[in-house]
């Protein structure tokens, strides 16, 4: 007889995210019909107001998958925010330079960070902690007061939308309200989809697993722990620049707090999304339910008439120390079953 077998840790967290995702859509639905909330413009809303968040949470799945964190990532974002919206205050330069500055911005503490933490052995709270006040500090530096940006070719990209003509729903007074996308939306489902195909089928995204899951036994097999563990990093700055140029396109304008609170967000995303914090366990997929489930929290609580900005941020938490807990469980059975393998 054929032994069957059971579904693994990785696809059972995905499964207890996307029936999380759907119960918490669907009662949502429910108890604000009057909303219209379940039409299909709202749905793809949730979405389009988290795209930049999706990159940043995307960053902390790779990093996370290899063993390692960054919580730089929401001053990466605020950083890029805040020289683009100063570099476009001058009207000869063109917004296209935004997209290089971004992705460079973003690169350089990924080279940094993650050269500290895989070949110096620092710790990587310790290095990426430094990072985000880094950061910080230089968005101060740059201009301690907002700029909003006024540039034509941004604000045109920021203001685009693109229609999804099958899906809409009929108006009262008969008018169809077309569910869209954002030029920004569509940049995060791109990426994401190359995420996807890097980890499941490239020698890269099998080492991510491998040296996450067991660093010795990696090494062992012939996987340059220090290197993958280095690329993983420098992915991570490259995902937090690529967020902040969405989030600017999103909010568009530089501000000393923006990015505040996003590596937490980010964090929070990728663990409920079925990351675990010990490593070698996660899918990007799962990731992007992970902020869906955020960015619906953060779209209900207010129709709740909770007006505090705070309490969205406070339920995600709550969600995510449940998430942790599932993982320590997830993690004393696995060790257990690997302890009865052993013995017999």
């Amino acid at each position: 007889m054929l032994k069957r077998k059971g579904l693994s840790d990785t696809k059972l967290l995905l499964l207890i995210t996307v029936s999380l995702f759907v119960i918490l859509y669907i009662l949502s639905a429910i108890l604000f019909a009057d909303r219209n909330f379940a039409k299909y413009s709202v749905f793809f809303n949730l979405f389009n107001n988290k795209a930049y968040l999706l990159m940043l949470a995307l960053g902390l799945t790779i990093v996370m998958i290899s063993g390692s964190i960054d919580i730089s990532v929401g001053g990466v974002t605020g950083l890029v925010s805040m020289v683009i919206a100063t570099m476009l205050v001058d009207s000869t330069v063109s917004a296209v330079w935004s997209i290089p500055v971004a992705l460079a911005i973003g690169i350089v503490f990924g080279i940094v960070q993650g050269y500290l933490i895989a070949y110096m052995d620092i710790q990587p709270f310790i290095v990426t902690l430094s990072g985000m006040f880094f950061a910080r500090g230089m968005i101060s530096v740059i201009n301690p007061r907002s700029v909003p940006i006024t540039d034509e070719m941004f604000m045109c990209w920021s203001s685009a939308r693109v229609y999804i003509p099958f899906l809409y729903n009929v108006r009262r007074h008969g008018t169809h309200d077309v569910a869209y996308l954002t030029p920004a939306a569509i940049v995060a489902i791109i990426v994401m989809i190359v995420i996807i195909i890097m980890c499941k089928k490239t020698k890269f995204g099998r080492s991510l697993y491998a040296i996450g899951g067991n660093p010795q036994s990696a090494l062992l097999m012939g996987v340059n722990v220090k290197r993958t563990k280095f690329l993983a990093h420098v992915l991570c700055g490259l995902l937090a620049g690529i967020g902040g140029l969405l989030y600017t396109l999103f909010a568009p304008s530089g501000n000393p707090g923006n990015g505040y609170g996003y590596e937490i967000d980010a964090i929070s995303s990728s663990v409920i999304g079925g990351v675990m914090l010990s490593g070698g366990v996660g899918l990007p997929i799962g990731t992007f339910f992970g902020v869906l489930i955020n960015a619906l929290i953060e779209r209900v609580v207010p129709l709740l008439g909770i007006v505090d900005a705070s309490w969205p941020r406070i339920i995600t938490s709550a969600f995510l120390f449940a998430f942790i807990v599932l993982q320590s469980v997830f993690a004393r059975g696995t060790g257990r079953r690997l302890t009865r393998s052993r013995i017999t």
